[in-house]
């Protein structure tokens, strides 16, 4: 693939994780190995990622995120439910929740969890500047993603189980300073139609100079 195929075929893949198929840890390895390149400010490197095989520890993962997903297909926020005056967008939107909804009680099957961490210099996450923080762990996160769709595997960005982060915190055994980003379920995909994803035009999302 060019780089250009890659950045704009990286689908968020549910439905279509192969949960049967062993993942190797090379593998995964390999995307983090390339996911280390993304840039962290000032270079501090404050990243960490728990890479989760154990068949216990994903399936006690699975519930809550399962709990998790199943209050927020409940509200109103649920992607299925938005856009519903726009047939088109709605439509998509549909097949979204549908895929959402499947992932909620497929978690905890996936054979690999990939949750990226970032070190903080306190207990708790300081206050101000949120976007500089996490822009020390989202690019390589994206940059794993990426990776991992090069060597054929399928990943999806997921943050419901964060509803309860200190559950899961316990689960993983986090010291406190060390907060969670994400929860990457990474697998072996089946099929492979990945094509650019439909999107607003640039002339609607783009200001030049001003807005």
């Amino acid at each position: 693939m060019t780089p250009e195929e890659l950045l704009t075929t990286t689908r968020t893949v549910r439905k279509r994780l192969d949960l049967t198929r062993p993942v190797p840890l090379e593998l995964v390895k390999h995307a983090l190995q390339v996911a280390l390149q993304a840039p962290s400010g000032s270079n501090t490197q404050r990243w960490h990622w728990l890479v989760i095989t154990d068949p216990g520890r994903r399936a006690e993962l699975g519930k809550l995120y399962q709990r998790a997903c199943r209050e927020y297909l409940d509200s109103p926020r649920a992607a299925g439910k938005l856009f519903a005056d726009d047939p088109e967008r709605s439509k998509v939107q549909k097949r979204v929740g549908s895929s959402v909804e499947y992932l909620a009680d497929k978690m905890g099957e996936v054979p690999v969890h990939v949750i990226p961490c970032l070190e903080t210099t306190d207990a708790e996450l300081p206050a101000g500047n949120q976007a500089g923080l996490w822009g020390n762990l989202l690019p390589a996160v994206w940059s794993y993603m990426l990776a991992a769709r090069a060597v054929t595997l399928g990943t999806a960005w997921t943050t419901l189980h964060l509803a309860y982060e200190k559950e899961a915190a316990e689960i993983l055994g986090l010291p406190e300073n060390v907060h969670q980003a994400a929860l990457i379920p990474t697998a072996f995909y089946t099929g492979d139609t990945f094509k650019p994803a439909a999107r607003q035009p640039l002339e609607e999302v783009m200001r030049l100079d001003h807005w």
